[in-house]
């Protein structure tokens, strides 16, 4: 029994010893928790840099003055930070966490400011039997780098007895691009299986941040599969640039067809897939005097 107890003590000893050698990340690089703080930084400057008339001046002047804004705020050199990008790069895993943390944040802020979850997902509060429906299944938000296996997010779903014959179907999102330079280069890919084994699919492209819409029209068979993805391309540029793709509030919106004559269709506002939208100003203000650029100074080229 004693030799026994010995046993699992010296197994305890490895297994601790196993986890203290797991290897973290080199100290000439930017930290985990340090590189959340600074991408998220970065991401809240950049929404102030694209507001019209804050510090006049080209696009590419204002998103590099308050990057460097950001940089001095942290006490990084540019150096530092592109070698530590390239450091996490290499290494997805660690990058892919440290982006999930800053979208939380990013999200909670949304929150905090007075979005209700019924602003942030219109359709969520529909029942699954009603009319109109976000069936959704998969994660509100991703992060998307243009690095396999990080560049793509697939979705498969299976229909219930809640879907109906003649159902329209909507895929919806938000993007948010944080590119320091290289082209941006996204697509969306809906996919609809009915009852026949027949596919409708569509896909659009887009490479600006905002809000994206994906509509599959009506059809007189029944859906029993719905699938997709989501893809972010790396515009044929390998430099070592921040390129990331956030997605967020994804929803697959189901319309029944109406019955009734005197019913109207659901009506959506249709946006073009390179439409931008302005962040909101009541986020901006909460943030434009962190990084120690008054609005009213006026920049010159």
């Amino acid at each position: 029994m004693q030799g026994k107890t010995i046993h699992i003590i010296h197994i305890g000893i490895v297994l601790v010893l196993l986890s203290a050698c797991k290897p973290g990340v080199p100290s000439k690089y930017i930290q985990p928790g340090d590189m959340e703080d600074i991408l998220y930084d970065y991401y809240v400057s950049q929404g102030i840099a694209s507001v019209p008339g804050v510090n006049p001046g080209s696009e590419d002047y204002k998103r590099d003055m308050y990057f460097n804004a950001v940089l001095k705020k942290h006490d990084v050199t540019k150096a530092d930070f592109d070698s530590s990008l390239v450091y996490y790069y290499t290494r997805a895993d660690h990058f892919v966490e440290i982006c999930h943390n800053v979208q939380d944040r990013l999200s909670q802020d949304a929150l905090d400011l007075g979005a209700s979850e019924g602003e942030v997902e219109r359709y969520t509060a529909q029942s699954l039997t009603g009319d109109t429906a976000n069936v959704w299944e998969g994660n509100r938000s991703a992060m998307l780098i243009p690095y396999a296996p990080y560049n793509r997010m697939q979705f498969v779903q299976k229909a219930d007895t809640s879907y109906h014959k003649g159902d329209q179907y909507m895929l919806a999102f938000k993007t948010n691009f944080l590119y320091q330079g290289g082209s941006k280069d996204a697509l969306a890919y809906l996919a609809l299986k009915y009852e026949n084994d027949s596919i409708v699919s569509r896909v659009t492209r887009f490479s600006a941040s905002g809000e994206t819409q994906l509509r599959i029209e009506a059809c007189d068979l029944k859906v029993k599969e719905l699938m997709g993805y989501f893809y972010l391309g790396d515009g044929y540029d390998k430099n070592a640039d921040l390129k990331l793709l956030f997605l967020t509030d994804i929803q697959l919106i189901r319309f029944h067809k109406q019955e009734t004559g005197n019913s109207q269709k659901p009506t959506t506002e249709i946006i073009r897939p390179d439409s931008t939208k302005i962040i909101p100003d009541s986020i901006r203000k909460k943030q434009r005097h962190q990084f120690g650029v008054r609005p009213d100074i006026k920049v010159n080229k």
